[in-house]
């Protein structure tokens, strides 16, 4: 048995797709699909069942799936004392979400300021992945809203994200400041897959529900900002997105919603056990980043953020 397919098994684990798991590795698909059929040979058991379609952890698999991300942090660990042992420099591995968004990076690119030796490694990832890589040792620090944050997760709200809706040019709404919530209701909706972004999911048809209608959600799905951008720029459906990822999405228009005015949470996570000199730099940054930039102003928001969860 060797660590990589401990990895490999994890990975598809998580994504239940071999295409996107083997991406994440960085592989072939073939490549990643033989290494996991040769553990299950040498394990003597099967851990996935395999469909046209889908893929599924069976019982024995979700059992063997905690044994081999606790092993496989144990060896990140062992790793990571052997180096600061040895005088290396530094690492901390940070979730991102989308590589669209501007928050994390300006944070990091403070922080990288103060501390130059600190060699940062950026992981994208969803805020449900961040959670579990997070919790296992993978991750040091993420970001996202800590509505669903599990217990042994701690966060800390730095930011009032304004949420609003791209649209596509030549579309009525683009000669609008604001776009009342409830002129949503007739209009297709995109969403992000549920096992992605349910926080985010959830955020969107809480405030279209607080203004009297259920969204119409687009059928379609998509993995990116950019991805969701090209759909709207193409006339299939609207997408609420908050205002600091909307930088670089060509053929689409930006415009916050208004009546009620909304805003996204976003929070900076970290094992609450971790108490360690980088991770705090990261919090500490967030918090002077967050005061001196006015990314926490009074606002009107539904629902509810807390400003600091520690469990």
């Amino acid at each position: 048995m060797e660590l990589r397919q401990l990895r490999y098994f994890i990975t598809l684990a998580e994504e239940l797709h071999f295409g996107r798991a083997a991406a994440r590795e960085h592989i072939v698909q073939s490549a990643l699909s033989q290494q996991v059929q040769r553990l299950e040979r040498e394990l003597g058991v099967r851990l996935l069942e395999r469909t046209t379609h889908h893929v599924f952890v069976t019982p024995a698999g979700a059992a063997f799936l905690i044994q081999a991300r606790q092993i496989i942090a144990q060896v990140d660990r062992a790793a990571q004392i052997a180096r600061s042992t040895a005088g290396t420099a530094p690492s901390l591995r940070v979730g991102i979400i989308d590589a669209s968004y501007d928050s994390m990076p300006q944070i990091l690119h403070e922080v990288q300021a103060r501390y130059p030796d600190l060699v940062i490694h950026q992981v994208e990832a969803s805020v449900p992945e961040q959670y579990q890589q997070l919790l296992d040792g993978r991750l040091d620090v993420g970001i996202g809203r800590a509505a669903l944050a599990p217990p042994g997760v701690a966060s800390h709200l730095f930011r009032h994200d304004p949420l609003g809706v791209l649209v596509p040019d030549g579309h009525p709404f683009t000669a609008l400041d604001g776009i009342p919530v409830a002129t949503l209701a007739q209009e297709p909706l995109l969403l992000a897959e549920d096992a992605q972004a349910p926080e985010f999911n959830q955020f969107v048809v809480e405030m279209c529900r607080a203004a009297g209608f259920t969204p119409a959600v687009y059928e379609g799905t998509v993995e990116s900002i950019c991805a969701a951008a090209d759909l709207v720029a193409a006339g299939r459906c609207l997408y609420c997105v908050p205002s600091s990822c909307i930088s670089a999405l060509p053929g689409t228009i930006w415009r916050p919603l208004t009546e009620p005015v909304s805003h996204y949470p976003w929070s900076i996570l970290w094992r609450a056990t971790d108490t360690s000199e980088h991770v705090s730099a990261i919090t500490n940054c967030a918090r002077t980043m967050s005061k001196r930039l006015g990314w926490l102003a009074p606002h009107t928001e539904q629902p509810a953020e807390s400003d600091f969860n520690q469990k």
